[in-house]
Parts: structure tokens; C-alpha cells; sequence
């Protein structure tokens, strides 16, 4: 494995975290607290392993920012989602811990509150981390 393989395993890792929390979401729904538990945990373990990798990452390449091929509306466009989610995962960094944090001590009302906005702002970071990825090395890589 090498440094260019990093982003495609973080977007997988981002991919298995989607399916995870929409997992935790519908279990949850159907009153199954043990499996939403398991779903939840899971893919907070995934985001976290994510975060170290996007870390490692950006230490081996210095930093170095990857352009972006594309031009015109889908140039503003993946800015736009871009900028909405950096500024969502730097939210959401605190944001899953906390809600975590209030289940785990038995404060489940309070958990509840937090959950409706962490899962909608978690689940958007996850799908745009892979968009991102998508957008920058598959569909849009830059030719320089």
C-alpha cells in the first residue's frame, strides 16, 4: 500500500460509515436499541479509523493540496460542497462524541435531542467525504 492508495480506502471507510449510521437510523426506528447500539458504535469506530487515516495522509503528503480538475459549474459546485463539508465535519467532531457521550452515561432524552441533528450533519459528511474523493481522483482528477 502506498500514500495515493489512502484516499480511496478513507472513501470506502466513509462509504461503510453511511451505511452504518442510515443502519443505527433504521434500527432505531424499529425500537431495536442493542442493534442501533452496535450500528452506531461501529460507525463511529469506522469514522474514527477515517480520521486517522485523513490525518496520516495529509503528514505524508505535507499538506499538499490536490487540485481540482473540473471547470465551470461543476467547479463551483464542488467548492460548494466542499466548504459545507469541512465546516460540517469540524462540527461533527464534536458533535458524535457528545451524542455518544449522552447515551453511553443513560441520559437517552437528551441523546435524542442531539441525535436529530448530529445524524443528518454526520450522514452529509459521510456521503460528501465520498463525493469529494469521487469528484477530485475519478471523475474531475486534475492533469497536472
Amino acid at each position: 500500500m502506498s500514500v495515493n492508495d489512502i484516499p480511496a480506502l478513507n472513501a470506502c471507510l466513509n462509504a461503510i460509515a453511511t451505511v452504518l449510521i442510515v443502519l443505527g437510523f433504521v434500527f432505531i426506528k424499529r425500537g431495536d436499541q442493542v442493534t442501533h447500539r452496535k450500528m452506531m458504535l461501529s460507525a463511529g469506530a469506522v469514522s474514527a479509523i477515517f480520521l486517522v487515516g485523513y490525518v496520516a495522509h495529509k503528514i505524508l503528503v505535507k499538506g499538499v493540496h490536490t487540485p481540482f480538475g473540473g471547470e465551470g459549474f461543476i467547479r463551483t459546485f464542488y467548492y460548494g460542497m466542499l466548504i459545507s463539508h469541512i465546516i460540517l465535519a469540524i462540527a461533527i467532531a464534536y458533535l458524535v462524541p457528545r451524542t455518544f457521550w449522552l447515551a453511553i452515561k443513560g441520559d437517552y432524552e437528551t441523546h435524542k435531542k442531539w441525535a436529530k441533528w448530529t445524524f443528518p450533519i454526520w450522514f452529509y459528511v459521510s456521503v460528501t467525504g465520498v463525493l469529494v474523493y469521487l469528484f477530485l481522483y475519478r471523475w474531475w482528477p486534475s492533469v497536472v
